[in-house]
Order: C-alpha cells, then sequence, then structure tokens
C-alpha cells in the first residue's frame, strides 16, 4: 500500500512511516534514500539500483510506494526537505547539557513531520465517531500506556468521558461487551502490541468500531483498525524507533486532538472547560 497521508509529507517522514511494511528491495532502496538523503538528489534512478544492488524498476516502485509519481519527483521533494531542514545552533559538545540541547532541536526539526500522515478526510471523521459515541475504552499498553492515562483525562476534562483499563484480560472483556454504539480508542506507537491488538479484535467481534493513533501505516494495529491517524515518529529510522522509543510526537497530537474535540463540541466543551476551571480554582491555595 502507497503512502496515503498530505502530499505535503517530506520523504524522511514517509520513509520512516512506511519502512517496516516495504518490499525487501524497495526496504533497501529507501534505507539508502534516509541514510545520504543529499545523494538521492544527486543520483538517478539507475545509479541508486546499481548501489543498493536491486532493478531500477525497484527503485521506481520505492518511490510509488512513499507516495510519489516516480524517482523525478522523489529526488525534488528529497531538495526541498533538504532545504528546509534546520541544524542545532548548540551540537552536542560532550555535556549532558550539550546532549540535551541536541536531542530537543532534532526533534524540533523533524516536529512538522508529526502531523505530515493526516489528511483533513481522516481527522474529520475519528473526532466525528469519538464525539459520537456513547462510550469510549482507551486501550494503551506497554510505553504507550502513559499516553493512555493522559488522553483518558483530557477527554474527561473535555466532557467526553472516557475509561481505561490496565489488566489486558479487563481490556478485552470490557472491549468484547462496548456494543456498536460505542468506540474503542487505541494508542500504540509501534503498532505492534500483542495485548493491544487482542483487545482490537474483541472490539471487532463485539461490533464495536475501532480508532487509533499509531506511528506506522502498515502495522497490525493500523491495518486492524476501522479508523487509524498516523503519526510518524520523530526517531529517523525504525531501528532508532526500536532503540530511542519517543512518545513524545503521539502526545502533541493527542493533545491536539482534545483541543480539536473541544471545538467541535461548541458550548458543550466550552462548558466543560468552565466547569474544570471551577474545580482547579478550588484547589489553588493562596
Amino acid at each position: 500500500m502507497a503512502w496515503s497521508g498530505s502530499v505535503e509529507a517530506p520523504p524522511t517522514a514517509r520513509i520512516v512511516t512506511l519502512l517496516p511494511s516495504m518490499h525487501p528491495g524497495e526496504r533497501r532502496v529507501a534505507e539508502a534514500l534516509a541514510a545520504d538523503l543529499g545523494a538521492a538528489v544527486e543520483r538517478s534512478a539507475q545509479q541508486v539500483a546499481d548501489d543498493v544492488g536491486v532493478g531500477r524498476a525497484t527503485v521506481v516502485r520505492a518511490a510509488q510506494t512513499l507516495g510519489y509519481e516516480g524517482y523525478p519527483q522523489l529526488r525534488v521533494a528529497a531538495a526541498r526537505e533538504l532545504a528546509l531542514r534546520t541544524t542545532a545552533d548548540n551540537p552536542a559538545d560532550g555535556t549532558m547539557l550539550g546532549g540535551l540541547r541536541e536531542s530537543v532541536a532534532r526533534f524540533a526539526a523533524r516536529l512538522g513531520h508529526t502531523i505530515s500522515g493526516l489528511t483533513e478526510e481522516v481527522l474529520q471523521e475519528f473526532v466525528q465517531r469519538l464525539d459520537d459515541a456513547g462510550r469510549v475504552l482507551v486501550v494503551a499498553n506497554g510505553l504507550s500506556s502513559p499516553l493512555g492515562l493522559d488522553l483518558v483525562l483530557r477527554l474527561t476534562s473535555a466532557g467526553r468521558p472516557a475509561e481505561l483499563l490496565q489488566d489486558a484480560l479487563a481490556q478485552r472483556i470490557a472491549a468484547r461487551q462496548l456494543g456498536p454504539d460505542a468506540v474503542c480508542l487505541v494508542v500504540s506507537g509501534s503498532g505492534t502490541n500483542d495485548a493491544t491488538l487482542a483487545v482490537m479484535r474483541a472490539a471487532h467481534d463485539g461490533g464495536t468500531p475501532v480508532l487509533a493513533i499509531t506511528s506506522f501505516a502498515q502495522s497490525p494495529v493500523a491495518q486492524s483498525a476501522d479508523t487509524v491517524l498516523v503519526v510518524p515518529p520523530v526517531n529517523e529510522s525504525f531501528q532508532d524507533e526500536l532503540i530511542h522509543t519517543s512518545r513524545a510526537a503521539l502526545m502533541l497530537v493527542t493533545e491536539a486532538l482534545v483541543e480539536a474535540l473541544v471545538t467541535r463540541r461548541g458550548d458543550r466543551g466550552r462548558d466543560a472547560r468552565a466547569a474544570v476551571l471551577h474545580e482547579l480554582g478550588s484547589t489553588i491555595q493562596e
């Protein structure tokens, strides 16, 4: 399946999102492009094919899987991405603070990638289903668990009550009994967590629509969901994501998603915010 996100998404965002599911030959091409984007701009499809050890047709198919008409269009997009890239003002200098600065600068440079996999149509459908549901079960396991708790608290504060269960069996039991008027909202960075996938199957068995927020477009979670928001990770490769496992991009999008829900709910959203502020005010001591 080819790239279906925003046409403005840069090549590296598309690569890191689709890489785990690409065919082996195309994956080798994509890895080579991501490793040296500047060389991709200078080389022809045949030169890339020779360097990687595949046929020219494989290079063209890789470009098309990434959502481009062909390799020339991919080269243009790569040149554009390179032109827009920023570098850290304070590169790592061997100190802990220098390393922290570099990490923050690297995230800032890729910040725009976090919404490059989204389209207006999918986002509208996602928020509408979330708003219209009679019941919302949020499911997040492993390293995504903190995101699930944060999302439940934010949804509840927006007047959209949601529930979260920590036990994997309890999640499946609850999901199986939700029914078609509810939604099961899954948050999974890798999109491969077995416990989460089991809950999704239970929800579908009970006739419940499944919404998902994940980082990889062809992951099992993305493929199993009825509506999915793909949020490319801030890391530059799937391997980097496995090692460092940042959930910062997912956190940013879930926060913005709740704001979009509040806007859609109109007076209901504003009334919920007013009630939250009232309760917060009562807890503050001078």
